[in-house]
């Protein structure tokens, strides 16, 4: 999950606390009066929530296979077939493969998590391969037909970018 916890305090919030993930760490915004027990309780209360949300999100096999298969229906006409969908954690510099000679489609589970649109251009990216090998311009032709190609395509390109990031040290509040 995270490897680490990094709560930062403001004078400026007064009552609410919230939490997001960033690369490894978790961060969690908590009032600058809070105690240091509020804190360690807000803490506790914000990474449960956040890794129910993400639990949510994150969908199996199966389900990502019939998602697959909807989305070659409504994009590809049904062309798309592939023999099995499924998720692997061993493409780190991928999102995704496909093999078409066994119809294999695997998607990376960094991907798990990320918006929905992100996921299915993904899968339908791997399954336009089911047809047409490469990236030609025929292959481009086919991701036309999905409306969030570009968005999506941006976003995974915004991932790549943040990780090259220099990690920077945590603000002080002065």
């Amino acid at each position: 999950m995270t490897s680490a916890v990094e709560v930062r305090r403001s004078a400026r919030r007064s009552r609410t606390v919230s939490a997001y993930r960033e690369g490894e760490r978790t961060i969690v915004l908590i009032p600058a009066r809070m105690s240091e027990a509020e804190e360690q309780r807000w803490v506790g209360l914000m990474l449960d929530k956040l890794a129910a949300q993400e639990n949510r999100r994150v969908i199996g096999d199966s389900a990502l296979a019939e998602r697959a298969e909807r989305l070659s229906v409504q994009y590809f006409d049904g062309r798309a077939r592939p023999a099995s969908v499924r998720w692997v954690t061993n493409q780190n510099t991928r999102w995704g493969s496909c093999t078409p000679a066994e119809g294999s489609i695997r998607l990376s589970h960094r991907l798990q998590g990320m918006p929905e649109y992100v996921v299915d251009y993904v899968l339908l990216h791997e399954l336009a391969h089911l047809l047409v090998p490469g990236h030609g311009p025929r292959f481009w032709r086919l991701l036309e037909a999905y409306p969030r190609t570009e968005r999506a395509r941006g976003y995974l390109e915004g991932v790549v970018a943040a990780d090259r990031l220099p990690s920077l040290p945590p603000a002080r509040d002065e």
